[in-house]
Parts: C-alpha cells; sequence; structure tokens
C-alpha cells in the first residue's frame, strides 16, 4: 500500500495591504495607458475616450500615475522592506536549471498534473520566469517608457533632450513598442496566473493577501511569519 506524506497547508499573510493598493493602483493606470496609448495612435479607429485631447490627458495623467507607483516599488522593496533583490534579481541557479524546469512546467508539465517545480514562500516570492519576466518589466520597460514618456510630455520645453536621444520619431517609436510589450507582458501575465492548483488561487492573495502554502510544521501554531489566519 502506498502512503505518501502530504505537507500541512497553512494560511499566512502573503500579501501586505500596501503591496495589493501600489498593485491595483498600478495595474489600472498600465491599462488606462495602454488603451489611451491605442487612442493616441490610432485616432480615426478608435474614440472610447471621446475626442483626442482627452485621450492624451488621460494618458498623461496614468503616465504621471504609472511613474509615482514605480518610485514607491523602489522605496518600498529597496528601502523599507530590503526585499528588492532577492524577489527581482534572478540568480545563476534561477537562469540555469530554474528556467528550463519552470518553463517545462508550463508547456507541459501543468496539463500534465505534475507537481509544480518551484515551491512558493515567504521569503521567495516568484519562480525563475516570473523573476526573469518583472526583472525584465521593472528594471528595463518601466523605466524606458518612463522616461520617454516624460520627454514626450512636453515637447517645447524639452526639445533639446528629445535630440540628445535621437529625435522626436524615435522616441515616439520606441515608446510605442514598450507599450505595445506592457500589452504583451499583460496577457502573459493574466494567462499565468490561472495556472495555480485552481484558476483564481494565484488572483485572491492580491484581493484579500491571504496565501495557502506548503509548511513543514505539523502544528498550526508554529509558521506564523505571515500572520495568523483570520477568523
Amino acid at each position: 500500500m502506498n502512503h505518501s506524506i502530504q505537507k500541512p497547508m497553512q494560511k499566512v499573510l502573503f500579501t501586505s495591504v500596501f503591496v495589493r493598493i501600489w498593485h491595483w493602483i498600478n495595474a489600472l493606470s498600465i491599462v488606462t495607458l495602454i488603451l489611451t496609448g491605442l487612442q493616441v495612435r490610432f485616432p480615426e479607429g478608435m474614440t472610447l475616450f471621446g475626442d483626442y485631447r482627452n485621450a492624451v490627458a488621460l494618458h498623461n495623467t496614468a503616465g504621471i500615475t504609472a511613474c509615482v507607483c514605480f518610485l514607491f516599488w523602489v522605496i518600498y522593496y529597496g528601502e523599507a522592506a530590503r526585499t528588492l533583490v532577492k524577489f527581482y534579481v534572478p540568480t545563476k541557479r534561477d537562469l540555469w536549471p530554474g528556467l528550463i524546469a519552470q518553463g517545462r512546467f508550463y508547456v507541459w508539465g501543468f496539463f500534465q498534473g505534475e507537481p509544480h517545480p518551484y515551491e512558493t514562500t515567504l521569503d521567495q516570492r516568484f519562480n525563475p520566469l516570473q523573476k526573469l519576466g518583472y526583472f525584465a518589466v521593472m528594471f528595463v520597460l518601466v523605466p524606458v517608457i518612463c522616461l520617454s514618456g516624460l520627454l514626450l510630455f512636453n515637447i517645447p520645453e524639452l526639445r533639446q533632450w528629445l535630440f540628445l536621444v535621437g529625435g522626436i520619431k524615435l522616441l515616439i517609436g520606441i515608446h510605442f513598442l514598450v507599450g505595445a510589450s506592457f500589452l504583451a507582458f499583460l496577457f502573459v501575465h493574466i494567462y499565468l496566473a490561472t495556472m495555480g492548483h485552481t484558476i483564481f488561487a494565484h488572483f485572491k492573495p492580491m484581493w484579500t493577501g491571504w496565501e495557502t502554502l506548503e509548511s513543514p510544521h505539523s502544528s498550526e501554531n508554529d509558521v506564523k511569519q505571515g500572520g495568523a489566519e483570520p477568523k
């Protein structure tokens, strides 16, 4: 007879209120940027936000909000929580063999019912592929789109700076391509978030803050790092 031993599961406070508020404000600003950006780029085929000026004004507001959110992200994870490097910078082990194992799971193992190759903990929130994706977004794409957006925000006063980065047309092209990358990331992000033990398992922590994690302890009182389960 096969006696499989399962690790006890325990609910812990996985995502703080601050991070949850930041996440949804940031998500709303990015979605707004994408939609208004499409109208600004293709004004003849899209009138979701009324006339062109309305779309530009809303785009600029959402852009400033996204830049402020980025600064809060740097300050919170870099200075307050001091987990910026640990959570978002891939290690050598993450790159190899972590990416191979995680990539194989997403394209094959998940659909075969295989166990996840990476165990989420309070100290290691993201798997290797998530780390690489978030690193590219937060350390490359966000700074580029914020800088390019700020330069395009007030062209007459910043014209001399625009020439230093190759001119207005090149800057607009870069801004648009990075925006398209955000659109692609958004679809991938939402899709991968459905690949938990239930379709909404990875969404709940961003609403409630609580996550069910495997625990090596058999007692409910042993794992209290993230707080007690709400009654």
